[in-house]
C-alpha cells in the first residue's frame, strides 16, 4: 500500500475507526455520501451491485473504494444486514463548514441482523430475536431479546437437545456466543442451527454471572432479580447480561425501554423438537421454507402486526396448564357468542399501528413525526375497543394500563402534530398552527415574506421601468433580483451584481439583503423551535412506554382471540375438552391445512381414540397415497392447536394434556453432513426413544424403509414394542407402516390396535376412500398405486407377474424372462423371513394339536378355523 494513498489525515482517521470495528463494514460519512474502502469496498460492491472505484486511481497501490448516497443509505444497509453483515455507521460529528482542519467523525451505531428497530428493515409480523448462549457447570443458559419490541426472556436447561430445540423454535437472526465457542468439538451439535443465523463472538468475561447480574440490576433499576423469579446468578443470567452488554455497546445509547426480563421454563410448555417443528410445518413449509401452506398461515386471521407476532408465539409455545388453556378457550367462546361485537372491534383493530415498535423508536429517539401520528391515531381507538369488553367475564379481555394518561397523550399529539407532517425532521412543517405562539409568529413571518417579495417585485419594476424584472430565491445564492441581458443597461446604480448568466444578470440590494437575513433567520429559528417542541412531545410519549406496552399487549391479545374466533366460525371448529386422564378422543377430525387447500373436493374426516389402557399404540396400514400421513399429522396438529388455546377442526375433541409431540416422518439424505436417509431415520427414532414420556404423543410414519425389507421390518417391530412398553406404561403412538406384517403385534401386545385406510378395488384399479377403519390391511396395493402414477403398462404387467412368483415362494431370478442377458442367475443368498409362511403355521398347528383329546364338535370347529386361515392367506 502506498504511503501517499494511506497516510493522508482522512485515511489515518478511517483506519483508526476501522480497527475498532474490524468485523463491520464501516460506512464512513464524507459529505452527502457514505464511503467504504479496502476489503469493505470490495465486499459491499459485490453484495450491493454498485461500482467499485479507487481512491488515487493513478497511484500503483490505489485504495479500492465505493460509496452510497446518505439519503438512500437505508436501502443499502438493509441489503447488507439481510446478508448477515454488520454495518458500523460513522457520522461527521461537526459541521464541515466551521470545522478547523479534519472533520471529527465517530461511529454512532452498529447495525446487525439481530439489532434492528427501523420499520423498513423488519418483518412486521415476526419478532426479530438476538440470542445469547452461556454454559456454566452442567447448565446451559439462553437469553433472547427483540430490541424492537423489548421482549427479553431467559431460560436454563441441562439438556443439549432442549437447548438445540429452543434455538430452532426462536429462529434468531443473530446468536451471541463466547469467543472460541464454535471451535469447541463439544458444541458441534449446534452447528446446523448456526448456519441459519449470524454468529457473533463476545469476550468470555461478559458471560460471567456476577458481572452479568450487576449489569441487569443497573438496567432494571432494582436491588434484586427476585421480582423476576431469578433467585441465583447462573448460566441464564450470564447469557442475559452478555446480551444486554453487547446491545448497549453497539447501539451507543441507553436502551431504557428494556425494563425487565421474563424467566421461563422449558418444562412448562408443550415441546416440539426441531425435527417435529419442521415436519409438521408449523410456521414454514418443507418445500421453500416460506409460510405458504404452513399451520401458521392457515390460522392467521389477525389484522395487526402485534397480533400476528402474538399468534406466532402462542403457536410456538403451546401451554400445559389446563387452567390457562381453559381461559383462552373461554375467551374464544365469548367471542363466538358475540359476533357483532367481534366484527366491530376487528374493524377498529385494522386502524391500530405497531405500538410495540413505535414505542421503542420513541424511547430510543429514532422516531419521526409520523410515528407520533400513528401512536395518536391508535390510542384514540382505545375507548371504542374497550367499551364493548368492559364487563367481559374473561380476564383476557381486561386492560390494566392507565387509559386516561394514554388518551391525554393522544389529545396532546392531536393538537400538536400536523396530519401532513413530513418524515424528514429538518424541514419544518411538523407542528400545528395554534400549538405554540412564538412558533406561529415565526411561521407568519415566513408567509408575510412571500407577500413582501411580490410587493417588492412590483415596486422595483415600476421604479426601474424594467418589465421583465423578477425577485427570486435559491439555496445557493439566497434572494436576488434577476434582469434579462437586454435590459441590464437600465439597472440602477444601487443594484450590486451577484451572478452573470448567459441570458440574464442577478443583483442584490441592501433592502433585499436585510429582508433575506430576517427571513432566513426566522426559518432557521422555526425549524429549531419545531425540533425542540417535537423532542418535548417525544419525551412525554417515552414516559408512558410501560402503559403503551400494556395497551399493545391488550390489543394484540384481543386481535388473536378474535382472529381464532373467526377461524373457528368459518371452518366449524369445536371447543376441545382438556383433561389429564391420558385420553385423546377426536371425532371427525380434519387436517386444518389440507382442508383449506382442497378446492373441488370435500375433506374426509376421521376419528381417533387413544388411551393408556386399551388403545395406546395404533398400527395404521394401507397403500401409499391413501392418506395415512395426513391422519397422523392431523392428530398432532389438533393436539397442538388445543393446547395453544384454539378451537380444533373436529366435530368434538377430548384432549389429555401432552408434554411433547415427536414425529418421525419422511426422511431425506443430509448430504451436507454425510448422513444417509436411513441414518437420519435412525437418529430421529433414537431421539424419540430416549426422550418420550408416558404423557407424550409419538408419530411414526414408515420407519425402516431406508434399508432392506427384513431389516426395516425388524427395526419397525422392535421400535413399536419399545414404545408400547416404555417405562412400563407405554406412550400414545400412531404408527403408520407399509409392513402389513406389523398388524400381528396386536396378538401379543395388549394396548396395540390395528387400523387401516380404506380402499375400494374396481377392475384391477383402486379408489382411495381416505377413511380410517378398524383392522389391518393385508395388501399394500403398490402395483395399483404405480399404475395410478402413470408407469408404462408393460412395467405394470411385468411387476404383477413378478409379484405372483414372490408370493408363491419363488425368487425373482428363478424365471428366465427376468434373467440377465447372459442367461446366468445371480448367486445371491435368500434372506430368511422374519415370520413363518402361513402354510407352515397351519402345519405346525396340526403337529402341536392332540386330536385324541377333542370332542367331535371341538374337532369340527378346529378344522373350520384352519380352513378360514387358509382362505384368508390365499393358499
Amino acid at each position: 500500500m502506498s504511503s501517499k494513498a494511506a497516510n493522508t489525515p482522512m485515511m489515518i482517521q478511517y483506519q483508526e475507526l476501522k480497527a475498532q470495528y474490524a468485523d463491520c463494514i464501516l460506512f464512513y460519512r464524507m459529505g452527502d455520501f457514505y464511503e467504504m474502502f479496502h476489503q469493505d469496498a470490495e465486499t459491499a460492491s459485490r453484495v450491493l451491485d454498485i461500482t467499485l472505484t479507487a481512491r488515487n486511481r493513478k497511484d500503483p497501490d490505489a485504495i479500492p473504494m465505493c460509496g452510497v448516497p446518505v439519503k438512500s443509505a437505508d436501502i443499502y444497509i438493509a441489503k447488507l444486514v439481510q446478508n448477515n453483515y454488520k454495518v458500523a455507521i460513522c457520522e461527521q460529528m461537526e459541521d464541515p463548514a466551521t470545522a478547523k482542519g479534519l472533520v471529527k467523525r465517530d461511529v454512532v451505531r452498529v447495525l446487525t441482523p439481530g439489532m434492528l428497530v427501523e420499520e423498513h428493515l423488519l418483518d412486521d409480523r415476526v419478532n426479530n430475536f438476538i440470542v445469547a448462549i452461556a454454559f456454566q457447570g452442567k447448565t446451559w443458559g439462553l437469553a433472547c431479546l427483540d430490541l424492537s419490541t423489548a421482549v427479553f426472556r431467559m431460560t436454563e436447561t441441562r439438556s443439549h437437545t432442549a437447548l438445540r430445540d429452543e434455538l430452532a423454535r426462536i429462529q434468531a437472526k443473530e446468536i451471541l456466543v463466547p469467543e472460541g465457542f464454535e471451535q469447541e468439538e463439544s458444541n458441534a451439535f449446534l452447528h446446523p442451527l448456526f448456519s441459519r443465523s449470524r454468529i457473533s463472538p463476545a469476550p468470555m468475561a461478559d458471560f460471567m454471572p456476577v458481572k452479568a447480574r450487576n449489569l441487569l440490576l443497573e438496567q432494571f433499576g432494582v436491588r434484586s432479580l427476585d421480582s423476576f423469579g431469578i433467585r441465583r446468578a447462573g448460566a441464564g443470567v450470564g447469557a442475559a447480561g452478555a446480551l444486554l452488554h453487547y446491545v448497549k455497546e453497539n447501539q451507543k445509547q441507553d436502551i431504557a425501554h428494556i425494563r425487565g426480563i421474563q424467566l421461563y421454563a422449558l418444562d412448562g410448555i408443550l415441546l416440539l423438537d426441531d425435527t417435529t417443528f419442521r415436519n409438521l410445518e408449523i410456521t414454514e413449509n418443507l418445500r421453500d421454507s416460506t409460510s405458504r401452506g404452513s399451520l401458521l398461515q392457515t390460522m392467521d386471521k389477525t389484522v395487526t402486526s402485534m397480533g400476528a407476532r402474538t399468534l406466532r408465539q402462542w403457536l410456538t409455545y403451546p401451554l400445559m396448564d389446563t387452567e390457562a388453556i381453559d381461559k383462552r378457550h373461554q375467551a374464544l367462546t365469548l367471542a363466538l357468542e358475540t359476533p357483532l361485537v367481534r366484527r366491530q372491534i376487528r374493524e377498529k383493530l385494522k386502524n391500530i399501528h405497531d405500538l410495540e415498535r413505535i414505542s421503542t423508536r420513541i424511547v430510543m429517539g429514532r422516531c419521526h413525526a409520523r410515528d407520533l401520528l400513528a401512536l395518536k391515531n391508535s390510542l384514540l381507538m382505545l375507548p371504542d375497543i374497550l367499551a364493548p369488553l368492559e364487563n367481559s367475564p374473561s380476564p383476557l379481555f381486561s386492560f390494566h394500563g392507565e387509559k386516561e394518561k394514554l388518551l391525554k397523550l393522544a389529545e396532546t399529539l392531536d393538537t400538536a402534530i400536523r396530519e401532513d407532517a413530513p418524515v424528514q425532521m429538518d424541514q419544518g412543517g411538523i407542528i400545528q398552527n395554534g400549538f405554540h405562539q412564538k412558533l406561529d409568529e415565526l411561521i407568519a413571518m415566513a408567509k408575510d415574506g412571500k407577500s413582501y417579495l411580490a410587493g417588492l417585485e412590483t415596486k422595483e419594476r415600476e421604479e426601474t421601468g424594467i418589465s421583465t424584472l423578477k425577485v427570486r430565491f435559491n439555496r445557493v445564492f439566497g434572494y436576488f433580483i434577476e434582469v434579462s441581458k437586454a435590459q441590464s443597461a437600465s439597472v440602477p446604480d444601487h443594484y450590486v451584481r451577484k451572478q452573470t448568466l448567459v441570458n440574464a444578470e442577478r443583483y442584490i440590494t441592501d433592502e433585499l439583503k436585510t429582508f433575506e437575513d430576517k427571513v432566513l433567520n426566522a426559518q432557521d429559528e422555526q425549524i429549531r423551535m419545531e425540533m425542540a417542541l417535537f423532542e418535548a412531545l417525544r419525551q412525554q410519549a417515552a414516559a408512558l412506554h410501560k402503559d403503551i406496552g400494556l395497551a399493545a399487549d391488550f390489543l394484540a391479545r384481543v386481535d388473536v382471540l378474535f382472529s381464532l374466533a373467526r377461524l373457528a366460525e368459518e371452518k366449524g371448529y369445536a371447543r376441545p375438552e382438556m383433561t389429564t386422564d391420558g385420553v385423546i378422543d377426536i371425532q371427525d377430525g380434519r387436517h386444518p391445512v389440507v382442508e383449506c387447500m382442497l378446492q373441488n373436493s370435500r375433506y374426509v374426516p376421521n376419528s381417533i381414540h387413544m388411551d393408556n389402557t386399551k388403545s395406546q399404540v395404533l398400527i395404521i396400514t394401507g397403500p401409499n397415497m391413501a392418506g395415512k400421513s395426513t391422519v397422523l399429522r392431523q392428530v398432532a396438529l389438533i393436539v397442538l392447536m388445543a393446547q395453544m388455546g384454539s378451537f380444533v377442526p373436529a366435530a368434538s375433541a377430548k384432549i389429555s394434556v401432552t408434554d411433547r409431540i415427536f414425529t418421525r416422518v419422511g426422511a431425506s439424505d443430509n448430504l451436507a453432513e454425510g448422513q444417509s436417509t436411513f441414518m437420519v431415520e435412525m437418529e430421529e427414532a433414537a431421539n424419540i426413544l430416549h426422550n418420550a414420556t408416558p404423557e407424550s404423543l409419538v408419530i411414526m410414519d414408515e420407519i425402516g424403509r431406508g434399508t432392506s425389507t427384513f431389516d426395516g421390518l425388524s427395526i419397525a417391530w422392535s421400535v413399536a414394542e419399545y414404545l408400547h412398553n416404555l417405562k412400563k406404561k407405554g406412550v400414545k403412538t400412531l404408527f403408520a407402516t407399509h409392513y402389513h406384517e406389523m398388524t400381528r403385534l396386536a396378538d401379543s401386545l395388549p394396548r396395540v390396535k390395528n387400523f387401516s385406510v380404506a380402499v375400494r378395488e374396481w377392475e384391477d384399479n383402486i379408489i382411495f376412500l381416505h377413511r380410517l377403519i378398524q383392522g389391518g390391511a393385508n395388501r399394500s396395493y403398490g402395483i395399483q398405486v404405480a399404475k395410478l402414477a402413470g408407469l408404462p403398462d408393460s412395467v405394470i404387467h411385468r411387476a404383477g407377474g413378478l409379484l405372483a412368483r414372490v408370493e408363491n415362494g419363488h425368487a425373482l431370478w428363478e424365471e428366465d424372462a427376468g434373467s440377465p442377458e447372459d442367461g446366468t442367475a445371480p448367486d445371491q443368498p435368500r434372506q430368511l423371513p422374519l415370520f413363518p409362511g402361513p402354510e407352515k403355521v397351519i402345519v405346525q398347528t396340526l403337529k402341536e394339536t392332540d386330536l385324541n383329546t377333542m370332542t367331535p364338535l371341538e374337532a369340527m370347529n378346529f378344522l373350520a378355523r384352519l380352513k378360514e386361515k387358509a382362505m384368508d392367506t390365499d393358499l
